[in-house]
Order: C-alpha cells, then structure tokens, then sequence
C-alpha cells in the first residue's frame, strides 16, 4: 500500500514538472520577440518563457551572434521536436 502511494506521488511530480518545463519554453517566436524579450528580461521572470525553441544555424558564428546580441547560450538540440522547413543543425 505504501509502495502504490509513493508511485502515484511520484507520477504527480514527474507530470507536474513536465508541464512546468513545457509552459516556459516559447514556440514560434521570431529572432527579435527572443531577442527584445531576453534584453527585457521577460524571460527572467518565475514562471516564465525563459526558454525558446527556435530553429538555428548550427555553426560557431551563428551561436556567438546569439551570445552577444542576446546574451542566451545555446541548451539542447531537440531533435524530435524538428518540423518540416526548419533549420536542421
């Protein structure tokens, strides 16, 4: 009975900080609203969209740009989120 219950607590947890995770990352946003939204720090704010999934050009250039004008880093390549006519890298 006791085992029942810690998986159900943790089946809550896991499910609830999935959707966390999924409410803070920005889709479809263009080069700009990320940009003047992490210059604002918009995206500093708890719970906020303080990632963004966005197609890039996979080369060094590309990724120091984003650096500079943005002050983001690159996280992750999430590659089963890639659709149609975007940017593989």
């Amino acid at each position: 009975e006791a085992t029942k219950g810690l998986d159900e607590l943790q089946e809550g947890l896991l499910k609830a900080a999935k959707e966390r995770l999924d409410a803070g990352i920005t889709r479809d946003a263009s080069y700009e609203e990320m940009k003047n939204a992490l210059q604002t720090d918009e995206a500093g704010v708890y719970p906020g969209a303080g990632l963004y999934l966005v197609p890039w050009k996979c080369d060094a250039e590309n990724e120091d740009k984003i650096k500079e004008e943005c002050k983001a880093t690159i996280r992750c390549y999430p590659l089963d989120d890639n659709e149609e006519g975007m940017v593989e890298g």
